[in-house]
């Protein structure tokens, strides 16, 4: 018989949020893949969980994953943890179980504490729709270039960020967005220090400038999606073609650039009509 994966959700913060079922299932296993040895241990001192580990990250996931495989196909299990959270949301695993379902060994997922979800779930942002854009890029540049393409997206969005980028982070925002736009950040979630405030991006901005506490942690940031109004839409045939002709030579940025310069069109108007017609095509 085959051993199986579990991806266990640890505790992002508190201790106390760690789900009877995932003790029972690290207790169980034959090994534990963890993100960082050092601070797994920890964790399983806190339980009374006396388990094998091995590291299992960025730098060795690509390797180290086939000889986890071949010790599952050979009988064991294995739980699979990372740092805090759940594994795989913007931390490491993603070798490990695509190479598991390719050996169609059995993956089970044991749900728990996730950064993303807690703060949606406090934000009083609208959760119908939302995307996850995991961490920013680290270059302002890139930064720009990402909150530009995010501009007319019509559904909640969130991102992760540390502390050593938050406020670059925000001053890029604020450089593409409005100064009104409403966000939320959540810091430090189910630690003694959590906050979750939300108000106008430029406000935030300001708070985090300001107050050296808010500067520190973990963060997710959620971002409220724009409204579209019949204006924005209020886009002409012959504009229309003129765009479309343009996004098969051009990327999104440069067709609508050279369309605002043809037709005189408002920026974003042109912008939502672009990104209309790519999920068209």
């Amino acid at each position: 018989m085959s051993g199986k994966l579990y991806v266990v959700a640890t505790p992002i913060g508190n201790l106390a949020d760690f789900s009877f079922r995932a003790i029972e299932v690290l207790k169980q296993v034959d090994l534990i893949a963890a993100e960082d040895t050092r601070h797994a241990r920890l964790l399983l001192q806190h339980y009374g969980i006396n388990k094998p580990l091995i590291s299992l990250h960025q730098h060795n996931e690509d390797k180290a994953s086939q000889g986890l495989v071949d010790r599952m196909l050979a009988g064991e299990s294995i739980a699979l943890v990372s740092d805090a959270g759940t594994p795989l949301l913007s931390d490491p695993g993603l070798p490990l179980v695509k190479l598991a379902k390719q050996q169609l060994l059995e993956v089970s997922p044991i749900p728990g504490a996730c950064a993303l979800i807690a703060a949606l779930s406090a934000s009083g942002m609208a959760l119908s729709r939302f995307s996850f854009e995991g961490f920013l890029p680290r270059t302002s540049s890139a930064r720009k270039n990402f909150f530009q393409e995010k501009l007319n997206d019509t559904s909640t969005w969130a991102f992760y960020e540390s502390s050593h980028r938050i406020q670059a982070a925000l001053e890029d925002m604020l450089s593409v967005f409005p100064a009104d736009h409403q966000i939320v950040i959540a810091r430090e979630i189910t630690k003694l220090h959590e906050t979750i405030v939300k108000d106008s991006l430029a406000n935030l901005l300001l708070r985090v400038q300001n107050e050296e506490n808010m500067r520190k942690g973990e963060f997710v940031v959620i971002v409220d999606g724009v409204t579209v109004t019949e204006e924005s839409q209020d886009i002409s045939d012959e504009e229309m073609r003129i765009l479309s002709l343009l996004l098969k030579q051009c990327s999104i940025k440069t067709a609508v650039a050279l369309a605002v310069e043809i037709t005189g069109q408002r920026k974003k108007r042109l912008y939502q009509a672009a990104l209309d017609l790519q999920e068209q095509s």
